[in-house]
């Protein structure tokens, strides 16, 4: 079972990471960043001043321990253990994956830091704002920087649902917590 799932993730991965240009390979090398998307954070941190007024430092504090979280699992409690070789790294793909700039990354890739990270903001702050225009905005934003990993060469789907998983599950452990303290905060 386990050995199909890595053949269809394979397949999956050298059709997606197949379908590439010039012009892809830039706006996904932008897209895979991370300052570049410092203005977006502004911006949700614009909206949850606006929103939550005060409130919003208890919400700013669930964001800083759940990347922290995030960032951590997805490396020691899964890549470290799970020991899944990046498909740059992976020597029956030599010749087949289109690697951008030559950055392959680290040698493992299961979970996808950049997807936890991504999923776990989105999800997150989604469950504040409770907005389906809002929902679609940044689960698309999540979307497609999980999706740049794979075509950048350095991650599998599979790693990308990993850590999609992962850090959505994170953000609705923390968001329960938080909304509880603040809850019990508010009370007295």
């Amino acid at each position: 079972m386990l050995e199909t799932l890595n053949q269809w993730d394979t397949h999956l991965f050298l059709f997606l990471n197949g379908l590439h240009a010039p012009f892809l390979d830039r706006v996904m090398w932008f897209v895979s960043g991370k300052i570049q998307w410092l203005p977006l954070y502004l911006v949700i941190l614009g909206l949850l001043i606006y929103r939550f007024r005060w409130r919003t430092w208890w919400i700013l504090l669930g964001v800083a321990v759940l990347i922290t979280m995030s960032d951590q699992a997805s490396v020691h409690l899964f890549k470290e253990s799970i020991q899944r070789l990046r498909p740059c790294h992976q020597p029956c793909l030599a010749g087949l994956v289109h690697l951008v700039n030559d950055d392959c990354g680290g040698m493992y890739g299961f979970v996808s830091s950049h997807a936890s990270n991504s999923f776990a903001i989105a999800v997150f702050t989604g469950m504040f704002f409770r907005d389906r225009y809002y929902w679609i905005g940044i689960l698309f934003w999540a979307t497609l920087v999980g999706y740049s990993r794979i075509y950048l060469g350095v991650h599998f789907p599979g790693d990308i649902i990993g850590g999609a998983m992962l850090g959505s599950l994170l953000a609705y452990g923390v968001y329960r917590i938080i909304t509880q303290i603040k809850a019990l905060k508010l009370n007295h």
